[in-house]
């Protein structure tokens, strides 16, 4: 069987997408990963065939207003929606689809009569629970946020309006609104499993029945893979650093916030490593070091702590290792995550990226370093998603679609 799995935006919208399609693969499955052609590289070291979607993803890095990402989202999203269907130019069986390109998918299983499965890695499904990922707040009340959740969705339809009209016409189907289609969906209960753990967001009790949360999809690692040399050496060199970075985030910040990183780690008196990321963070000096991109397994669990943007791929990955963090959300679903970590006890209370300084920094990790209900936090949660095997959850309901 060939399945086709989409996904678009940064690197840790599509990473988690390389391990899911790692372990199909090792099932048996034929399996290519559409993304953006920055990914390339990424897809294939999975071992995954790569097929282009169009678009360029390094704009989003530096954008910060609301108003500003939805422009940039709308750009993004009518692009990438002129080339979708060429994706599939080589015979699908089985659709995954996105968050991000599941509205644009849900046009082609139509046209096509493909099956698909949502493989998302937020949730976007209204609920009382929580407010909409995409504002970030705290919650108003069970019926405010279901409220808020409706209006975010209206908001992303209108994202998708034209991509989703071009698309409809040169499939040759009927005009039909982006609201229109997802209402269909959810009458027919499309099955949706979410990739993140439920030590983070507990399935809400309101949600449809399709709606499951199966745990990460980790991307691949060779365990016997090891760190650069240097990094490695400035490890063992001293106590446990902590390790700064925004991921592809703050691009054209580099400099400001590579300067707060090293006055906020030498306020609070700790070694430091600092990942240069999208931002380009770079320091030199014996208890600093920059370091590119590493993957996060071996060297997470060695840390005191990780400064992060609060990307939902890199909360998890600190929460896996059982070390505390600090986040600065930049935007997105990136308060989100931060208040969710914030509320588990492994990090403190989110600090706003315009408003990072290096006092504020140096106060937040002298009391996740210091504090120790922080790391317990986290090693608890740690065991909670050492439970969980998202990869295998995903091969179960695939199994159960194509036999039904």
């Amino acid at each position: 069987m060939r399945i086709l799995i989409t996904a678009a935006g940064s690197r840790g919208d599509i990473a988690p997408y390389t391990g899911l399609g790692a372990e199909l693969r090792r099932a048996g499955y034929d399996v290519a990963l559409a993304t953006t052609d920055g990914f390339a590289p990424l897809v294939a070291a999975a071992g995954l065939k790569f097929r282009s979607l169009p678009a360029d993803t390094r704009v989003r890095g530096g954008v910060t207003g609301r108003r500003e990402l939805m422009r940039t989202a709308a750009a993004f999203i009518t692009e990438l929606g002129q080339g979708f269907a060429d994706a599939m130019v080589d015979g699908t069986d089985l659709l995954l689809l996105s968050a991000t390109t599941a509205p644009l998918g849900w046009h082609l299983a139509e046209a096509t009569g493909i099956p698909s499965l949502g493989v998302y890695l937020q949730p976007t499904a209204p609920t009382g629970d929580f407010p909409p990922v995409v504002t970030g707040s705290r919650s108003l009340g069970r019926l405010a946020n279901r409220a808020g959740g409706r209006f975010a969705l209206r908001m992303a339809d209108r994202v998708y309006g034209q991509a989703v009209a071009q698309l409809r016409h040169r499939l040759q189907l009927p005009p039909a609104s982006p609201s229109a289609m997802r209402r269909r969906q959810e009458q027919t209960n499309w099955p949706i499993m979410h990739g993140f753990s439920t030590a983070l967001v507990p399935r809400p009790s309101d949600w449809r029945s399709g709606l499951q949360v199966v745990g990460n999809w980790w991307p691949p690692h060779d365990p016997s893979e090891s760190l650069p040399t240097d990094l490695e050496d400035f490890l063992r060199a001293g106590s446990r650093p902590v390790l700064i970075g925004f991921g592809s985030m703050a691009s054209g910040d580099g400099e400001r916030l590579s300067e707060i990183a090293v006055r906020a780690l030498r306020r609070a008196g700790l070694r430091g490593i600092l990942q240069a990321g999208s931002a380009g963070l770079a320091a030199d000096g014996d208890d600093v070091l920059t370091i590119g991109d590493v993957p996060h397994a071996p060297l997470f669990p060695r840390l005191a702590a990780v400064v992060h943007h609060g990307g939902a791929g890199t909360s998890a990955a600190a929460l896996r290792a059982g070390v505390p963090a600090v986040t600065v959300p930049v935007t997105a679903d990136q308060p989100f995550w931060a208040r969710r970590l914030a509320v588990l006890g492994a990090a403190t209370d989110p600090i706003p990226f315009r408003s990072l300084t290096a006092e504020r920094l140096a106060d937040a990790l002298n009391q996740v370093v210091e504090q120790h209900a922080f790391t317990r936090a986290a090693a608890k949660a740690a065991h909670h998603l050492a439970t969980e095997n998202g990869a295998d959850q995903a091969l179960k309901a695939i199994r159960q679609l194509i036999d039904g």
